[in-house]
């Protein structure tokens, strides 16, 4: 879609500190916009350092604190009197229990959009980032794909957290909601895909379950450009999956990390369920104890375990012309030279 859509446009990403919301707020000001960031006091500016972002502190725990915020921001001089568009990719992807997980997918989304009905600055557009996982398990006889159409039955706490949240939208009225269940998203700087790929460099391949898994996943690039162009086509009140049109096993994915770290040799290790089910209980229970939330949980083992991530995106190339140009060769490619070079960094940090 034509970037020039976007030019002079207003646009707040909530929830922009992390990997996905650092994409996000380049990929705003690369198209012309007026480009806010919301961001806790504590959380990371990294990747949110160029001089044009507008940055709005929030403390999403505190309503009647980020409705002061938002008032006062909006109200400043030069400051949009209201966001075009507002991109919440606000969420928790681990937690150490369930309740963190509606706290932080949902009460967080519910307040927020409370702030924005009582100051009346509805955005033309607001793009809420769910996730596959909203759907629950699918077929794994005959590996059918996920659609966007398909009655949710989520079997993990964060995936009936994300429900919560999108069933809020649906009946929060006067709001122009846009939904994205996108599947495994990676790239540089990505964390969970980077421990597979550190894996494989050291010659391990580690894969969970005997019986054949489809995977799907979707290179950052791709997933940020299509928010945009969903922004821009008019379309709302619709939920789509986001992925490339391809599903992939495991050793297909391993090989394409071996070659990309130049045919390195690679031995797959297969975890029976029972086995990962063990560990993952264990490292959830350290990390109570810790009181941090482990990456290796029982949230996690249920969707390591799920064998059919097969997506159907049909849906999204009818309505606003989706079209993923990062295959997972060419992702799996840029990844890995981030990597290599954040690597050779780390080994001669003078240089």
């Amino acid at each position: 879609m034509d970037n020039k859509t976007h030019e002079g446009k207003t646009l707040l990403v909530v929830g922009a500190g992390g990997f996905i919301g650092g994409f996000i707020a380049a990929e705003g000001l690369r198209r012309g916009m007026d480009v806010t960031v919301a961001v806790r006091e504590s959380t990371s500016r990294r990747y949110l350092t160029d001089p044009r972002l507008r940055i709005l502190t929030l403390d999403y725990a505190d309503a009647g604190a980020m409705k002061e915020a938002v008032g006062d921001f909006i109200s400043a001089d030069g400051n949009p009197r209201r966001w075009d568009y507002i991109i919440y990719n606000l969420g928790a992807t681990k937690a150490v229990n369930y309740l963190d997980f509606k706290r932080v997918n949902y009460e967080y989304l519910r307040s927020f959009t409370e702030v924005l009905r009582e100051l009346r600055i509805y955005p033309e557009r607001f793009l809420y980032m769910s996730s596959l996982s909203a759907l629950g398990p699918g077929d794994e006889q005959t590996y059918a794909p996920l659609t966007s159409d398909m009655k949710p039955h989520p079997d993990t706490r964060y995936g009936q957290s994300k429900i919560m949240a999108e069933q809020f939208l649906e009946h929060f009225s006067g709001l122009n909601w846009i939904i994205f269940r996108p599947t495994g998203v990676y790239g540089p700087h990505e964390k969970d895909y980077l421990m597979m790929i550190q894996s494989i460099d050291r010659h391990f391949d580690f894969s969970v379950g005997m019986k054949r898994q489809l995977l799907t996943f979707i290179y950052v690039d791709d997933l940020v450009s299509a928010m945009f162009d969903a922004l821009a086509s008019g379309v709302m009140h619709r939920k789509y999956i986001i992925s490339e049109p391809k599903a992939y096993t495991q050793s297909e994915f391993r090989q394409i990390v071996s070659d990309e770290l130049g045919s390195k040799w690679v031995i797959p290790v297969k975890m029976p369920l029972w086995m990962v089910y063990i560990a993952s209980w264990v490292a959830e229970k350290v990390g109570k104890l810790r009181m941090k939330p482990s990456t290796l949980n029982t949230d996690k083992y249920i969707i390591m375990k799920q064998r059919n991530w097969n997506a159907d995106i049909s849906d999204a190339v009818r309505d606003f012309g989706f079209n993923p140009r990062v295959d997972l060769r060419e992702g799996i490619h840029r990844t890995v030279e981030a990597y290599l070079a954040d690597k050779k960094r780390s080994k001669n940090p003078k240089k």
